[in-house]
């Protein structure tokens, strides 16, 4: 992040007033920029620099809003929703990280680095679109009622893979940088052209303080290993949240690609998001945009009345029984893993294919295997409590699973624990740090070998 906002001519409107807030606005971040350089600067000078930018925007804001008005701006109602949006959330979240944490550096790069990327992109987007120099970034967003769906759906998603309360920081993103960040796009494609595009955002000490524990990974950094579960997670969470709309069945991946925040910000420039939304885990920010127009014409499912009731739970039964019919042509595998992160990317990896179940722990998977008998076994061999060496034990003292093939999947590949490995004498043995296609490629040869297919 630069550590100083040079005002340029290109933010002017036009308007002598709000140009004249917005300088002011521009030197008290930079004010804060350099309390934060100056360690001579006491905590109560920052407090009271960030206070008085509290203060100044939200009257700034006001003051924006009687001038729109006074010269009936159409898009009031839009202008206005992302001031109370960055007054009533943002903002007192932000002061509530700072008081928590007694104002500690996080904290504040995380003030200044979303005061200072708000306040530019909505003085280059919103505020020119007043006076008739460019338009608003947030025509087009998604219905209210479709907003928090997806919102809270996300949140849930956030608390399955990472065991974390996250809440919202801003309801209307526009690209502000926070900390280091990993910039991950996704786009997904239908046969009509129709795209769903989801961009992530997450700063990388979230990653490490979560997926990194959640698959023992011991570093500071993020590497390889870690950012390859951090996609699988991230396309889960996607699918999850296409399945709120019946419409987006059918969508299958075009790309995805890893992105330099100057990548990310031209995305931002170049396209109008229906979903855009900051939030803050508690280990760090992420951010979550979605650029799909098309969701407009679509709704999250058909309201069930008197009148359309017995027509809507036909349709739905007879989807489900389809449903049902296709899976129980699949082969069946039992992904036994303690990392919810690697179970919710196997999943992802073998869904298309395979009727994929999970477990935790040992004893889930014993339990899973008396309700539904799987074709194969993918087995954590370093789980912590009853590691793999022990549920395979069991899986063989128990005469009606002892035919049950068994792969482990294991994160070590050194020779010697290869050879302990092989001495259980499983089906097979996949490291971990394979990559996703040739774990895939594998779990098919095993199948079409003893379907006796060449």
């Amino acid at each position: 992040m630069e550590n100083r906002v040079v005002w340029q001519d290109r933010f002017n409107i036009g308007v002598d007033i709000i140009d004249k807030e917005h300088q002011k606005l521009f030197r008290i971040i930079n004010k804060l920029f350099e309390f934060g350089e100056d360690e001579e600067k006491s905590q109560w000078v920052c407090q009271e620099g960030i206070k008085y930018f509290n203060d100044h925007a939200i009257k700034h804001f006001a003051d924006e809003e009687e001038y729109m008005k006074s010269i009936n701006y159409s898009g009031l109602q839009v202008h206005k929703r992302i001031h109370d949006d960055f007054r009533e959330k943002t903002l007192p979240a932000l002061q509530k990280e700072l008081k928590q944490t007694d104002y500690s550096e996080d904290a504040v790069s995380h003030f200044l680095g979303v005061c200072t990327g708000w306040l530019l992109g909505h003085t280059l987007t919103e505020d020119h679109a007043m006076v008739g120099k460019t338009t608003s970034k947030w025509e087009g967003l998604l219905t209210k009622e479709a907003n928090d769906v997806l919102r809270q759906a996300l949140l849930q998603q956030v608390y399955d893979l990472f065991q974390l309360d996250a809440h919202v920081l801003s309801e209307s993103y526009s690209g502000e940088k926070f900390g280091k960040g990993i910039y991950y796009r996704i786009i997904y494609i239908n046969d009509e052209g129709k795209k769903w595009e989801t961009i992530f955002v997450f700063e990388e000490k979230m990653l490490i303080n979560t997926v990194g524990k959640l698959i023992g990974i011991k570093t500071d950094q993020v590497n390889v290993m870690l950012l390859n579960a951090v996609r699988y997670a991230a396309r889960q969470t996607v699918k999850g949240l296409m399945d709120l709309f019946p419409a987006t069945e059918g969508y299958k991946i075009k790309s995805e690609n890893l992105l330099t925040y100057e990548q990310f910000r031209k995305v931002f420039e170049r396209e109008k998001l229906q979903f855009s939304m900051l939030f803050d885990t508690g280990v760090g920010y992420f951010a979550y945009c979605v650029i799909a127009p098309h969701l407009h014409e679509v709704s999250i499912g058909t309201d069930i009345k008197d009148e359309n009731a017995m027509a809507e739970i036909e349709k739905y039964l007879k989807k489900n029984a389809a449903k049902q019919e296709e899976i129980s042509c699949k082969k069946k595998i039992l992904v036994v893993d303690d990392s919810s992160v690697m179970l919710k990317a196997m999943q992802q990896l073998l869904d298309e294919d395979y009727d994929v179940s999970v477990a935790t722990s040992g004893l889930s998977a014993i339990s899973s295997l008396t309700l539904n008998r799987p074709d194969l076994i993918l087995l954590d061999y370093e789980m912590p409590v009853c590691d793999g060496k022990q549920v395979l034990e069991m899986i063989r003292s128990d005469e009606n699973f002892a035919d049950i093939a068994v792969i482990f999947l294991t994160g070590r590949v050194d020779r010697e624990s290869v050879e302990q490995v092989l001495a259980l004498k499983p089906t097979g043995y996949l490291s971990k740090s394979l990559k996703s296609e040739e774990i895939k490629g594998n779990i098919d040869k095993y199948f079409k070998q003893v379907s006796g297919i060449k």
